[in-house]
């Protein structure tokens, strides 16, 4: 295998003689090179993708990253290049700059959003395997150039992919420029008829042509006067650019007047556009050959970006010997039997105290769809595939006693949805020891995908047979026996999950999570199943009121912005948004964009609060009154035949630990905002039931900084059981406790909470609206009365770049390389993630307890309420008749009982009909 080539800095390093086994000719006809212009593609990658749109959680800019690497897997799964290769610039002089100071001059600099991403393509090159060079002093057209030479002499098929018109020139018969006409997804195809039909000269004489008419962004003038179409005849009766100057006397008219007195510019414009095709490196074709993906990096950098969508559009099209590391990556060998009558329970009875995978066909994403068929995996690699819709009821009796044993040892994929589906059958999972998709996610929490297939790549170096789809959807066939009744294709699965038990329970071990995975993560889950089937009731007509409520919202807003600039606009478009706001109305400029300036949310909150305008005003009331009416829209749509929501949560998508949840998400309503207690009205209690307990802790966040810290001023602040802003205030401020004012506390608060996620004096001023240095003098009384705040601050980070991780009260890690980074930008977007995920992450751990004591002790009572909902820090249950008080009492000893702090854990508990009135 040829050596994978790592970006040059230092042109030096490749003037060492060419290993003569690479640079040996070889016959090269079926050989297809695809050579990218680096810089080029990113930088309009960058322009093709609104940078508001593509950032990561932490805000890293990756519109350039995004635009580039789809590009590049478009090209490489339409074009099947068998080498690749990417040409990057470099920072300093060329030989053109010497030769003309000018060269480029006129090109502003790089946005500060483009800037560090150009670093992170290169990461994804290396873990795509792809090699990627720059050379000091050399142009990367100019090595492009070099390597098409080459490889065309070999007898190659190349395609050149870039923005820069100087590569017209290679265009040959064997060689094609792919141009972006827009963005980096619209590619025009130049070959030797098309640039002669768009330019009149054959690609050879493209230079020629670009010498008399100039070229814009490489700040090479033309001659006046002189366009394309003058400029092609003349080198066509010419012959060439060299037949134009010396025949310069005989063109006659204003014209030839022209090019005589810009001769020389001519010359030199013709020098400079030529492409060097003998650059020093020892680069060969052989050392640019496609080789398989490195695909833990490329897990490691997809994770880090937060591409998921493009990290599955990856692995989708890589053919199988792409999938991993070639050589070591094998099928996955399968022994299928399929049910007989009566055979289950000998089947199982002979495999007794071992673990056993489970599979099941028909799991649909979120759990909806019904099982339909599942197999049953044992250690030796041998699967029973079982048709539900023909088991007999003796079998199927087996089966569900086998299921709902807590005792069972059942290795599974996604337990989760697997419970919902064999409910669907009448089924219940109860003997679950090992989620591999949980296991997966407390081992990687960063990534956004644990596809079963991947796992069984990336564990076990083996592959799932041909036909057996990743998501477990039941509808393609192994192709075993001509079998299709999904069985095999679920067998296959559960032999994968049987295997990657141990590989996965020796990476828990590894990184602490054991404990974790087995007295939260599993345990949550199966409270998460009864929540998800529970529901909660809806108030339709209410909530079709009040959709109807915000559409007339939505109206009078559109009215008032119209009034306040006496005409109508469409508010939702950018440009006539910037048209009213910056040239009609003289507002302050706003960021800077491509196409304008920037018309975000906080960029209009910021002018509102500058200028006051009442179009501004009605704008952003517009918008709101949009997003809440499809918010409620969104509910109404999610109302269950039952009359219940049945939201899904889900546990690997926050790599802090955090529930979240979809289709609706819940966690999208508005917190203690009017507008969001209305939408709170519409959830109410169900038939049978009381009414609705919520109880939310108080002030968790702030509890743990105190706990993790040790500060003895925050701790005396909660067991004292003042106001704990009040409290801090009177001590930053050095006033007396009732002394605090309102704006005073708002800045405690805001300070309070903003240093638990790496809030800067420059962010804090931004978010009070007062001057960098009093929000650093803010932050700098605060440490000086609460050090150990202080103190802690700076060790969670010091430490985190030591360990590489940080972790909870309950050792959940999350891992930080980025603290190591010479990207300051990425580095520091890694050191606030250190702030905040331990402090974070032990409040989604300690609600996790607290839902699972809650749940554990509504069952060993044999109450008959139940708990419906997590949302942030909030429970919400359904209350049986005549057992409030019991279950108020259970709910508040659960909760304060979660975690074992040096601080209280202090729960505040409502009731009442509906969620809104069970507030507090």
């Amino acid at each position: 295998m040829p050596p994978r080539l790592a970006p040059v800095t230092d042109h030096d390093a490749l003037d060492a003689p060419a290993d003569p086994e690479i640079t040996a000719p070889a016959a090269a006809s079926d050989a297809k090179l695809l050579l990218i212009d680096g810089h080029s593609m990113a930088f309009r990658a960058f322009f093709a993708l609104p940078v508001e749109n593509f950032a990561t959680t932490d805000g890293q800019p990756t519109n350039a990253v995004y635009g580039f690497t789809s590009m590049l897997i478009n090209l490489v799964r339409d074009e099947q290049p068998t080498h690749v290769f990417v040409a990057w610039d470099m920072s300093g002089p060329t030989f053109r700059t010497e030769q003309y100071a000018e060269y480029k001059g006129t090109r502003s600099a790089a946005p500060d959003e483009f800037k560090g991403q150009v670093p992170l393509i290169q990461e994804v090159l290396a873990a795509l395997s792809i090699p990627h060079v720059g050379i000091s002093g050399i142009e990367a057209d100019d090595v492009l150039a070099t390597l098409t030479d080459r490889a065309e002499r070999q007898g190659a098929e190349v395609l050149v992919c870039s923005g820069d018109r100087d590569t017209f020139q290679l265009v040959t018969d064997r060689v094609t420029v792919l141009y972006p006409r827009k963005g980096v997804s619209d590619l025009v195809r130049m070959t030797p008829a098309a640039v002669e039909e768009k330019y009149g000269v054959p690609p050879g004489r493209y230079p020629d042509l670009a010498a008399l008419v100039g070229e814009t962004s490489d700040n090479l003038p033309g001659v006046p006067g002189v366009g394309p179409k003058t400029a092609a005849k003349w080198i066509n009766a010419y012959d060439g650019l060299d037949g134009v100057v010396g025949s310069a006397t005989a063109i006659t008219g204003k014209a030839g007047e022209s090019l005589r007195a810009n001769l020389a510019q001519v010359i030199m414009n013709r020098q400079l556009n030529g492409l060097m095709r003998d650059v020093d490196t020892p680069l060969q074709l052989a050392d640019l050959v496609r080789v398989p993906i490195d695909r833990e990096a490329v897990h490691q950098v997809f994770d880090a970006l937060q591409f998921r969508v493009l990290r599955d559009r990856l692995f989708d099209m890589l053919p199988k010997d792409e999938a991993g590391t070639a050589e070591d990556v094998e099928d996955l060998a399968v022994q299928v039997t399929d049910l007989v009558p009566g055979a289950l329970a000998p089947w199982l009875a002979a495999r007794e105290g071992q673990e056993l995978g489970l599979d099941v066909a028909g799991t649909s994403a979120h759990g909806t769809g019904d099982a339909w068929a599942l197999a049953i995996a044992d250690g030796e690699g041998e699967s029973l595939a079982i048709d539900l819709a023909t088991i007999g009821d003796a079998d199927l009796d087996v089966l569900g006693a086998w299921l709902a044993d807590p005792a069972a040892a059942i290795t599974v994929h996604d337990a989760k949805s697997t419970s919902h589906s064999l409910a669907g059958r009448g089924l219940v999972l109860a003997g679950v020891t090992l989620d591999t998709l949980l296991a997966a996610y407390l081992c990687h929490p960063d990534q956004r995908t644990y596809d079963l297939g991947d796992l069984t790549v990336r564990y076990l170096k083996r592959e799932l047979p041909s036909g057996v789809d990743a998501a477990s959807d039941g509808m393609l066939d192994l192709g075993l026996d001509g079998d299709s009744s999904g069985g095999r294709t679920a067998a296959a699965r559960a032999v994968a999950v049987r295997e990657l038990g141990e590989p996965l329970r020796a990476d828990l071990a590894t990184r602490g999570a054991t404990a974790l995975m087995g007295d939260v993560e599993l345990p949550v889950l199966a409270t998460l199943v009864d929540m998800e089937r529970a529901g909660i009731a809806a108030d339709v007509p209410y909530f079709t009121t009040l959709l109807n409520e915000f559409d007339a919202a939505v109206e009078r807003a559109a009215a008032g912005a119209y009034e306040a600039i006496g005409r109508s606009v469409n508010l939702g478009s950018p440009k006539q948004l910037q048209e009213v706001l910056f040239d009609e109305l003289g507002m302050p400029k706003t960021r800077k964009t491509k196409t304008g300036y920037t018309t975000d949310a906080d960029a209009l909150a910021d002018l509102f609060a500058r200028t006051e305008h009442p179009f501004l005003e009605n704008l952003l009331a517009h918008r709101e009154a949009i997003r809440l009416r499809q918010t409620v829209e969104g509910l109404l749509k999610s109302v269950s035949p039952d009359g219940r929501i049945h939201t899904t949560f889900q546990q690997t998508v926050a790599a802090t630990g955090r529930l979240s949840s979809v289709d609706p998400n819940l966690q999208n309503i508005p917190i203690r905002t009017t507008e969001g207690y209305r939408i709170r009205e519409g959830f109410v209690v169900g038939e049978g039931y009381e009414g609705l307990l919520t109880a939310d802790y108080s002030q968790i966040e702030m509890r743990i900084m105190a706990h993790l810290s040790g500060d003895a001023g925050l701790i005396e602040a909660f067991r004292s059981g003042e106001d704990l802003h009040r409290y801090v205030g009177s001590r930053v401020f050095g006033v007396a406790p009732e002394d605090v004012t309102s704006a005073m506390r708002a800045k405690i608060k805001a300070m309070s909470y903003g240093l638990a996620y790496g809030l800067s004096a420059f962010g804090l001023s931004k978010q009070l609206g007062i001057g960098a240095g009093e929000a650093r003098g803010l932050m700098d009384d605060y440490f000086e009365r609460f050090g150990g705040v202080r103190d802690y601050l700076t060790g969670v980070v010091d430490d985190a770049r030591q360990e590489g991780w940080t972790s909870t009260i309950l050792d959940r890690r999350r891992y930080l390389p980025d603290l190591t980074s010479d990207n300051r930008q990425r580095r520091e977007m890694a050191e606030r993630m250190a702030l905040n995920a331990p402090i974070q992450g032990s409040a989604a751990d300690v609600v996790k307890v607290a839902m699972i004591g809650v749940s554990s002790q509504l069952r060993l009572r044999g109450l008959a309420s139940r708990l419906l909902l997590q949302v942030h820090d909030e429970l919400v249950l359904e209350v049986a008749p005549g057992e409030r008080e019991e279950v108020t009492e259970l709910v508040r000893a659960q909760m304060a009982a979660a975690a074992d702090l040096s601080v209280p854990l202090d729960v505040s508990v409502g009731f009442g009909r509906s969620w809104r009135d069970a507030g507090h």
